[in-house]
């Protein structure tokens, strides 16, 4: 996300920023949550999807000599792909605990690591002639780390509300609209991931040095 920044010398990038040990802790979970998410939706979309695997389970069962029909090769190649689903639940519990466990590092941060406080200097920055667009590339940075809050919320909560939707008593027509939202929020936050990465290697290679150890090492040295 900080690819069209061209740093100075005597300027240190506002993309190189001091990070609490338990910022870069969150995030590392998280990315790897995600990433485990994005797995097991690959894997149910692909080799384990049902339907596709029909045949392979009638071919291998005729071969041991048994004979089933197309609804019970389903039900067999079906219960493989919900065990995968049982552990893309799990990611999401653990992505609804880091969700809540953000909103609790924000309010302990240092105020000058806080999302309010950034996005308030960088809207004050900005002002700057010298460094307008520096600053204005970082804002737009900072606010696209909001929209993608928004989405993990949104995928959080449809989520836990398909989980536990015939629990709480939701409709077939309620639970299905939330699974819409849940795959649209899902893929939107795919999109930013990659979106993400690509920006800071783009970053990295154009000369701000630090975005990725920042998040290992907390660039506290810098400060």
């Amino acid at each position: 996300m900080a690819s069209q920044i061209s740093s100075s010398p005597s300027v240190k990038s506002p993309f190189i920023q001091s990070h609490s040990a338990a910022l870069r802790i969150w995030h590392w979970l998280t990315f790897l949550f995600i990433s485990g998410s994005i797995i097991t939706v690959a894997l149910n979309s692909t080799l384990l999807s049902p339907r596709d695997n029909v045949k392979l389970v009638q071919e291998q069962l005729q071969k041991k000599g048994v004979t089933v029909t197309e609804e019970q090769a389903f039900a067999v190649s079906h219960e493989y792909e919900e065990k995968v689903w049982d552990v893309h639940k799990l990611l999401g519990y653990g992505l609804a605990f880091l969700f809540l466990a953000r909103i609790v590092i924000e309010f302990t941060q240092p105020n000058d690591e806080k999302v309010r406080s950034r996005i308030k200097r960088a809207i004050e920055l900005k002002k700057d002639p010298e460094n307008k667009a520096e600053y204005a590339h970082y804002l737009r940075v900072r606010l696209s780390y909001a929209l993608f809050f928004l989405l993990l919320l949104c995928m959080v909560l449809t989520g836990l509300g398909m989980a536990f939707g015939r629990n709480l008593g939701f409709t077939r027509e309620v639970r299905g609209v939330l699974h819409n939202l849940h795959e649209i929020a899902q893929y939107l936050i795919y999109i930013f991931i990659v979106v993400h990465l690509a920006g800071v290697i783009i970053a990295e290679n154009r000369g701000i040095k630090g975005i990725v150890s920042g998040m290992i090492n907390g660039n506290k040295h810098e400060h």
